[in-house]
């Protein structure tokens, strides 16, 4: 079982930043492939972008150059720093790890990018 606890999220104009962690329990962190999904209102839940053990990333077109993924493995930490956000941004963002067998996920953390 593998527990994971956002915190970052929260209110910022559009054009501003935000930086979002996830903490992951346990002794296998840097075994795990990492990400970062969000879910707007009304819409199903996409990914924004993931990192893979060996620090490699991906990100969905609408954050490329925008949002960066990194991993502290010695802090059992994944960050998603956003910059130049905008409305459509706006989103319950989700941390989750891929343990191969299994895949778990955060309780969410709340972003508003207000126009």
């Amino acid at each position: 079982q593998v527990q994971l606890v956002e915190s970052g999220g929260g209110l910022v104009q559009a054009g501003g930043s935000l930086r979002l962690s996830c903490v992951a329990s346990g002794n296998f962190f840097a075994t795990y492939a990492m990400g970062w999904y969000r879910q707007a209102a009304g819409k199903q839940r996409e990914l924004v972008a993931s990192i893979t053990n060996t620090g490699i990333t991906e990100y969905a077109d609408s954050v490329k150059g925008r949002f960066t993924i990194s991993r502290v493995s010695a802090q059992n930490t994944v960050i998603l720093q956003m910059n130049s956000l905008e409305s459509e941004d706006t989103a319950v963002y989700f941390c989750s790890a891929d343990v191969v067998v299994a895949e778990y996920w955060g309780q969410g953390t709340q972003v508003t990018v207000s126009s």
